[in-house]
């Protein structure tokens, strides 16, 4: 018996062509992105903290600022089990022993609250931080990048003079200057209209300045990068042969091609902004009390470490976890939108 291999091998139909199933570059990223669980896991929790940051009216037991000096340094039963070292030192709530969860500061504000409304401070820092950086930066670069030369070596020298300072030194100058310069701003006056905006922000406009002014420069330095990178290639120039200008080059075929890693870049920034927040807040330059922020709860509950560690390991906590949920979401979406990892996961 013999076999006609040529029969046996089924050949398409002229009516049914071969089909190959393909995946967009944005599908295949989503789909990377999903399947890293750590990623996934910071985003439910930054998910969730945006939840209890937006809601914190709600979800907060009692007003930040409520002051109860009856019941400064109350902790409830369950903490002087855990931290033993305050079993000596416990005061219990009169009408509820229960009553301050995580316990209270040194003033009787509940702890818990304060750490809920605190959440305000830091994950806007994580938006508008990566925002003022993307505005300045990328504006920046694109057009050093894009015109070179002598634009580019000049525009490149003014970020290199820049970089000579220690960017957390030139955030704390310049948050003691906004705070020292205008504590007593002329009426009707520019920095008038500033201290106005900034005390309704609870101390948060200086913030913004300050790091905004310092965070554009790596962005600036990154795009410039990336521009240089893509204007050389193939299809830049084939843009240029059928007639494309420079406005049309930059905004629809450069930008789309640079932001993802722009984007990625900036995620993963985003634990620095917090961080430079938490740090100008606990050395007194950062929110105006008794707006709430977990830096200036550390820094409070420092005093009082030995005896009252609640005070201080709560905020702590909290802040550590935010900058992890970024950490990990940003390393996600760095490998999931990496070219060269493309089919590997």
């Amino acid at each position: 018996m013999t076999i006609d291999l040529e029969k046996s091998i089924k050949k398409p139909s002229a009516g049914n062509p071969i089909s190959l199933k393909s995946e967009s570059l944005g599908k295949d990223a989503v789909r990377r992105l999903l399947r890293n669980r750590a990623a996934m896991v910071g985003g439910v929790i930054i998910i969730l903290l945006y939840l209890m940051m937006i809601f914190a009216d709600h979800l907060a037991p009692f007003d930040y600022a409520k002051q109860t000096l009856s019941e400064q340094n109350a902790v409830p039963p369950w903490l002087t089990k855990v931290f033993t070292v305050m079993q000596p030192y416990a005061k219990f709530p009169a009408d509820n022993p229960n009553k301050y969860l995580l316990g209270a500061d040194y003033v009787g504000r509940d702890l818990l609250s304060r750490i809920i409304y605190g959440s305000r401070v830091s994950l806007i820092i994580a938006i508008i931080g990566p925002l003022i950086s993307l505005l300045i930066g990328v504006v920046y670069g694109s057009i050093s990048g894009f015109f070179g030369g002598r634009v580019d070596n000049v525009m490149m020298r003014i970020v290199d003079i820049l970089y000579a300072f220690p960017g957390l030194l030139f955030t704390i100058l310049l948050m003691t200057f906004f705070r020292t310069s205008l504590a007593k701003p002329l009426p009707g006056s520019i920095g008038a209209a500033l201290s106005v905006i900034d005390n309704n922000l609870g101390g948060m406009l200086f913030i913004f300045i300050g790091i905004g002014m310092t965070a554009w420069e790596t962005m600036a330095r990154l795009t410039r990068g990336q521009v240089l990178s893509v204007k050389e290639k193939e299809f830049i120039e084939a843009a240029r042969s059928i007639g494309s200008n420079d406005r049309r080059i930059m905004f629809k075929h450069i930008l789309p091609n640079i932001i993802g890693p722009l984007v990625v870049s900036e995620t993963l920034a985003i634990p620095g902004y917090i961080n430079t927040e938490a740090f100008l807040s606990f050395i007194g330059l950062g929110v105006n009390p008794p707006t709430p922020s977990w830096g200036s709860m550390i820094s409070d509950g420092s005093k009082v470490v030995r005896t009252y560690p609640n005070q201080t390991v709560f905020p702590a906590l909290m802040l550590a976890i935010t900058m992890f949920a970024f950490n990990f979401l940003g390393d996600g979406l760095r490998d999931a939108l990496d070219p060269q990892m493309r089919g590997k996961t």
